[in-house]
């Protein structure tokens, strides 16, 4: 039996009562499990415990056997000093503290149904693994639990971006123009739009943002996808010269331009479409991410992203392959991708970072305001009857599926803890 069960039997109460008596046989009544540590020390912080007539306050440590106490060799760790109560679900080994007093233990005992409802659980082997029993559990139970995992989501993506903050010496500017950019490759190229923008500084384009042509010649040039000779195409050959001429004013060496993409993707995806869409935007924005923290208004900022490509894009896909004319538009799909991945995660950790409630409150606000994404996961779940009707939904869905189902931690889930006590 895994050490984590035995924690959440002693965290939920699931415990025999009757049994709740120390290997000694002092009568043990548990006032205050205490707190889940999660961390390395005790497991349980700050309980409080009635063993025989005197009440305890400290920690509890638990462990499959009495003897991982020392094979753990918590004996030589001060950490473990105010241990009040060894909770094993088998006691092989009596267990003293550094000054030679015995540490009461608790052989713990729950029903076997429990047991077996967790074993069930974790031999379920579809995407969901509780697909078969969700029925039992109560729709509300699962809208309840979707703040926390949204949270925990949101929470994920911080140690990143203050990672990448540390990086570009805490400039937010710098750091959401890297995430916005990595975001504008979406799935697919999303790897060569961060080398991009890593590889141009925004000051650099910053410098030239009144001049489209000169942002275009910047980022395709940048991007390695004006080595070719296409001769004929006097847009591409203009960009090239452009870019020879900034690249030695600015020292800039193009990366690798086979990074980029194509196969399997919808025209209006192509790289070469999202680099003009993201050149666009930086003509007409300056100082986006100030521009998004003002702005609390979700249609004010769809404005501020609402860009089209140059003129000549409207009758290409690829440089020197004329098409249809069809003005390139960021859609409205890809907006609500850039918020939930870019603006959302940015402005939550700005908002943590800044003692900014409100910033937080609004990115998860922005959330809810989205329609549902259309994924392979969100259909998986739509599929055992979890329907999500926002982004905020949608988001949650992923967090649960992608770090709780797939890892099969059923015990730190709040569906599977409840169906532990149902099935």
């Amino acid at each position: 039996m895994k050490e984590e069960f035995l924690q959440l039997v002693w965290e939920q109460r699931w415990y025999d009562a009757a049994g709740m008596v120390t290997v000694s046989g002092e009568n043990v009544e548990v006032i205050a499990p205490g707190s889940c540590n999660r961390d390395a020390g005790p497991d349980f912080f700050n309980a409080k415990v009635k063993i025989g007539a005197t009440l305890w306050a400290g920690n509890i440590e638990i462990h499959r056997n009495s003897s991982d106490w020392y094979r753990h060799r918590h004996q030589e760790d001060p950490v473990y000093e105010n241990t009040i109560l060894h909770v094993v679900h088998h006691y092989d080994r009596p267990v003293f503290r550094r000054n030679g007093e015995l540490l009461p233990t608790l052989q713990l005992t729950w029903p076997s149904r429990l047991e077996d409802n967790y074993r069930k659980l974790l031999s379920g082997g579809s995407l969901v693994p509780c697909r078969d029993s969700l029925q039992l559990v109560d729709p509300l139970l699962l809208k309840i639990g979707f703040n926390r995992l949204m949270i925990e989501r949101l929470e994920e993506k911080t140690g990143e971006i203050n990672d990448r903050l540390s990086t570009n010496n805490h400039d937010w500017e710098e750091t959401f123009y890297q995430f916005l950019a990595r975001n504008f490759g979406f799935r697919t190229n999303a790897l060569p739009f961060e080398l991009l923008a890593r590889s141009l500084p925004r000051g650099i384009p910053a410098r030239h943002r009144d001049n489209l042509h000169q942002l275009e010649a910047l980022f395709f040039g940048q991007s390695g996808l004006l080595h070719e000779e296409l001769l004929g195409d006097d847009h591409f050959l203009a960009l090239r010269e452009e870019y020879d001429f900034l690249a030695c004013k600015y020292q800039l060496r193009p990366m690798a331009g086979h990074l980029w993409k194509f196969l399997r993707l919808r025209p209006v995806n192509f790289p070469t479409i999202r680099i003009a869409q993201f050149a666009a935007l930086f003509h007409r924005s300056d100082a986006l991410f100030l521009q998004i923290l003002e702005n609390p208004s979700l249609p004010a900022i769809r404005r501020l992203l609402e860009v089209t490509a140059s003129p000549y894009w409207d009758t290409h896909f690829k440089f020197n392959l004329p098409s249809r004319p069809q003005p390139k538009h960021l859609g409205e799909e890809a907006f609500h991708n850039l918020v939930i991945n870019t603006l959302v995660p940015c402005l939550f950790v700005y908002g943590e970072q800044n003692g900014a409630p409100h910033l937080k409150e609004r990115a998860l606000e922005w959330l809810e305001m989205l329609p549902a994404e259309e994924n392979s996961v969100v259909q998986s779940w739509a599929g055992v009857g979890v329907s999500a009707v926002t982004a905020f939904e949608s988001q949650a869905l992923l967090q649960l599926k992608n770090r709780y189902c797939d890892r099969k931690r059923c015990l730190r889930c709040h569906i599977g803890v409840r169906l532990i006590t149902l099935l």
